[in-house]
């Protein structure tokens, strides 16, 4: 059995350490919680020589170990706790060539705490375009570790780093400097009532009041012999250390980095003048949002048809080749149509998550976020909340976890309800299958009508966010001002490996974690809607060949009508026809309403939930989309999905709260059920009136 041993990737964000990461782990990665908190934990396995297995994780990333943030506060519990069973063998930090000296501060803070450490110089490749060249050997010699020099673009150097993280055992532990210098009178009192423990470990549970071991601020502040100083003192230490500490990377990288300034060529300032233009920066924005729902449309039409049409086809099969009874029955008309139900979304999903990926891998999104700052503000958000509302677009969990690295509490309580509004990758089924059915195919000056709207549904959900953001902004009487500060990545062509992983991983997600709740909503559904009480479900043959006697109707024809009345007094049948009166007014019928009720579990429930639906005791090899086509008002006759209907659907999806999970981390970022239930509440309200308008308006 081969050794495993753990490593932790550590590194300022923007400086590639998701692309080592990949690199090291390719496809065996996968993502979780960190336990007890919302702070996203990756982790891989990758092969090393000698048979040896390396445990990698991949931290969120940090500037330094003075934490401002509970992202970087996880990088500290864990190199400080040598009893996790994540706690590195060897800890890899992950630097950028051209912005070595602010990364090389967070590398020294671990060097302190004695933890075998590889330095890797990413981006290697824009050495010579940048002008920039370094003597490896002095700086290894200085900052008393193991360089590996390496290209992820390029896949040069990754060999030579796992050589390194494999002979780990050979790295120096020795600190590059001796920080305690900037008091050395108040150091030597801490070393001297804590001989056991190592002085930089202290330092940081006295500075960031965090645990290691059973010591704690606490015990430090027990010791009698002891005084720990006050926090305007123990700020103005830090400044002295960070201060010392650049002060000792300035000195090195004076005669182990050399930038010829003339040879450097730089392009950025050029783009960034137009991208984030107040007028160019927001029309070119405008013009890559309309593209992207233009391809998401048109490249994906060929494989969503053959998926549709392939999962009508298996169901019809099972149906021909499996003996009658309620498994068949149950495979063929609820599990099957559940997951098609699904898995038909997966083109369209995978290219939103496809385009999004390559415009952070671009260094782009960052841009995209500061233009955002200066619409953002006026509606009592930071600009550091555009990045959660972004991130909605693809699911509302992690973009509220997203929230963590704003400062001020009401802004970020604000961002946090807000967030559900923008349109996420669970609603995409929805809104899919829907316009589909309401929305002609014609085009607009090249565009699609469909796409059009698409968009026009984003845009609606970006406006209701930042509109009720800026309405609890005046209500919310919190006092708080905070500045906005993000970083600008330098622009590079995306990682055809990094894109790939990231499509494939966020896909893989959204389809096995929706899949879950579809799969079991699924049969949940197909036992309501197979079986009921009463005999007008028991007699259901009888009544209907009475009804229909004096009616030439071919045999077909009369099993349908059969089905339709089963169904219709089946418990889900009943379910629905209770909940009509509150939903007719939006247009909607029994079958719609259970839709929506059975999606507060997962937005993505709602096609499956149809899908169940219609399905059940259909003998017709056709597709889903045709039989909610075929749907007739039995009120108003003419189609139940009509314009007026459609839209009002659509509205009513972009403005409820139909996501438990979502309302769950609600509650567990904010510590209280008050503000999910608020949510749960006003947004779900909101949308029935809007749906309510639109219908009663449109039809």
């Amino acid at each position: 059995m081969s050794k495993q041993i753990n490593v932790a990737l550590i590194g300022n964000p923007n400086t590639g350490k998701t692309s080592v990461f990949n690199a090291l782990t390719g496809l065996n990665q996968k993502v979780g919680n960190y336990p007890g908190i919302t702070v996203e934990k990756k982790e891989g396995i990758c092969k090393l020589p000698r048979g040896l297995k390396a445990h990698i994780i991949d931290l969120p990333g940090t500037y330094s170990l003075n934490a401002s943030s509970l992202d970087e506060n996880v990088v500290i519990e864990l190199l400080l706790n040598k009893n996790d069973k994540d706690f590195p063998d060897v800890a890899v930090v992950v630097s950028d060539v051209e912005n070595l000296k602010r990364n090389l501060l967070l590398f020294t803070q671990i060097k302190d705490l004695e933890i075998p450490t590889i330095l890797v110089i990413n981006m290697s490749d824009r050495m010579a375009y940048k002008g920039i060249s370094l003597d490896i050997e002095y700086l290894e010699q200085q900052l008393e570790t193991k360089i590996a020099l390496i290209s992820t673009r390029k896949n040069n150097g990754i060999n030579e780093l796992k050589e390194l993280i494999t002979n780990y055992k050979e790295l120096s532990t020795t600190p590059c400097l001796n920080a305690s210098t900037i008091d050395e009178a108040y150091f030597d009192n801490l070393r001297k009532a804590f001989p056991n423990q190592l002085l930089y470990k202290l330092w940081l549970v006295i500075t960031q009041d965090v645990n290691f071991g059973k010591t704690d601020r606490k015990t430090i502040d027990a010791v009698s012999d002891f005084k720990t100083k006050s926090e305007r003192d123990l700020k103005r230490l830090q400044q002295k250390e960070t201060i010392k500490r650049y002060q000792f990377i300035n000195d090195t990288l004076k005669k182990g980095q050399t930038i010829d300034l003339k040879t450097a060529k730089d392009l950025r300032i050029k783009l960034d003048r137009i991208l984030t233009h107040k007028v160019w920066g927001y029309l070119i924005f405008g013009v890559i949002l309309l593209t992207i729902f233009q391809a998401i449309y048109d490249w994906s039409s060929v494989p969503m048809d053959f998926i549709d049409s392939t999962f009508a086809s298996l169901s019809e099969w099972t149906k021909s080749v499996m003996p009658e009874g309620a498994f068949t029955s149950l495979l063929a008309e609820g599990i099957i149509p559940g997951l098609g139900g699904i898995v038909i979304f997966i083109p369209q999903i995978a290219f939103l998550f496809l385009f999004i990926s390559i415009l952070e891998e671009s260094g782009y999104m960052s841009r995209v976020v500061f233009l955002m700052d200066r619409i953002m503000r006026r509606f009592g958000l930071s600009g550091k909340s555009v990045v959660p509302l972004i991130s909605g677009t693809a699911c509302a969990i992690p973009a509220i976890m997203a929230t963590r690295n704003i400062e001020s509490w009401k802004e970020r309580l604000i961002t946090i309800l807000v967030t559900p509004f923008t349109t996420c990758s669970a609603r995409l089924p929805v809104y899919l299958i829907i316009i589909a059915l309401v929305i002609p195919e014609g085009r607009f000056y090249g565009l699609s009508y469909q796409a059009l709207t698409l968009m026009l549904l984003y845009l609606i959900g970006f406006g209701a966010a930042v509109g009720s953001a800026w309405i609890l902004n005046k209500i919310l009487k919190i006092k708080s001002k905070t500045f906005f500060v993000v970083e600008m990545p330098n622009y590079k062509l995306p990682m055809f490996k990094n894109v790939a992983i990231t499509v494939l991983e966020k896909t893989k997600s959204f389809v096995f974690g929706a899949g879950k709740i579809i799969l079991a909503i699924s049969i949940v559904l197909w036992f309501l809607a197979s079986y009921g009480p009463g005999e007008n479900f028991n007699n259901a043959e009888a009544i209907v060949t009475e009804q229909y006697a004096t009616e030439n109707l071919s045999e077909d024809e009369l099993n349908q009508k059969i089905e339709s009345h089963k169904l219709e007094h089946s418990f889900i049948g009943i379910a629905g026809h209770a909940i009509e009166p509150a939903i007719r007014p939006l247009g909607y019928d029994w079958k719609i309403g259970i839709a929506i009720v059975s999606s507060f579990a997962a937005r993505e429930v709602f096609v499956g939930t149809l899908a169940t639906i219609y399905s059940v005791g259909s003998d017709e090899e056709e597709t889903i989309k045709n039989r909610m086509a075929g749907e007739v008002n039995p009120i108003l006759g003419g189609p139940l999905f009509n314009f007026a209907s459609g839209i009002s659907l659509l509205l009513f999806y972009a403005f409820a709260m139909q996501c438990m999970s979502t309302l769950a981390i609600v509650k567990r970022e904010t510590n209280s059920w008050k503000w999910p239930m608020y949510q749960l509440v006003i947004m779900s309200g909101f949308a029935y009136i809007v749906a309510l308008i639109a219908f009663q308006v449109l039809k």
